[in-house]
């Protein structure tokens, strides 16, 4: 196996478990609330603002900043989903996603009103890539996937071993047996909410860490992070995580035949081939 290609394996495991972060944060909204939110992206730039004025403005660590990230973006999901979405859940899972880019629209204006344009970086130390024989890897890219897989293993145990957690995961089974027992799905839908927009600022802030930040930097990011969870099978939390890392590894390796300009087209091309061969996704069956 040549050196470009260990290259581009290592980068593609990096990015792809970046990606998985935001995906699972869709895949958790889809699961309880059952449409495909890409007001996602929106969130995903909120997120990577706050942890950038946490980061840059208040001088925190970037892996501290992360929890503002999460924070800021999980309590925008609440309320943004309570004044925009949730009057439309009567309408069905089209109208609410249609309503859901109207929605992302609005949250990329606001930061743009806020903050301009212009991209923007973080306050972090420029420091030489480490080599390992033919592979390059910077310390950043290994914080960052630090970072991405401890955000995975909190949700996994979150949702394995608390009782909000498995009161989520019978609302993702079967919503109208968990109202019988007595579960409100109401409060499910708002954690659901802020656990899935929270994870969608986490994934911001990483992408936002790797690159810049500006608002469209959820957007830019989101053909890839819902191919992901198409990909995985939309509502499995397991799923996304092995999406990312199919999307990661396939955008990367894609690069010894098409330019990087092609690389997004990627994530459009697993979705037509996935919802063609096998719609539910790898994993199939919904569930959290």
């Amino acid at each position: 196996m040549s050196a470009q290609v260990l290259q581009l394996i290592v980068n593609g495991v990096v990015a792809g478990t970046i990606l998985a972060v935001p995906a699972i944060g869709l895949s958790t909204i889809f699961a309880v609330l059952r449409f495909a939110n890409f007001a996602l992206a929106g969130h995903m730039a909120i997120g990577a603002f706050a942890g950038y004025v946490a980061n840059a403005w208040l001088g925190l660590p970037a892996y501290v900043a992360i929890l503002a990230a999460f924070a800021a973006a999980g309590i925008v999901g609440i309320v943004s989903d309570h004044f925009g979405l949730r009057p439309l859940r009567n309408y069905g899972a089209l109208t609410l996603a249609i309503a859901s880019i109207a929605l992302n629209l609005v949250l990329e204006n606001v930061l743009r009103f806020g903050f301009g344009n212009r991209p923007r970086d973080y306050a972090i130390k420029l420091v030489r890539d480490w080599t390992f024989g033919p592979i390059r890897i910077g310390p950043q890219q290994l914080e960052n996937l630090a970072i991405a897989v401890a955000a995975m293993a909190l949700i996994f145990l979150f949702l394995a071993l608390t009782t909000t957690g498995k009161a989520m995961r019978a609302v993702a089974d079967n919503p109208i047996l968990a109202d019988i027992k007595g579960i409100d799905p109401d409060r499910m839908a708002r954690f659901a909410n802020f656990i899935g927009m929270g994870l969608g600022g986490v994934g911001g802030m990483l992408v936002g860490l790797d690159t810049s930040v500006d608002p469209l930097v959820g957007f830019r990011a989101l053909l890839s992070v819902f191919a992901a969870a198409v990909v995985g099978g939309l509502g499995s939390i397991p799923g996304a995580a092995i999406g990312g890392l199919f999307i990661g590894l396939a955008e990367e390796l894609s690069l010894l035949a098409l330019p990087a300009s092609y690389k997004t087209a990627v994530g459009f091309l697993a979705i037509l081939i996935m919802l063609t061969l096998r719609p539910r996704g790898i994993l199939g069956e919904r569930g959290l």
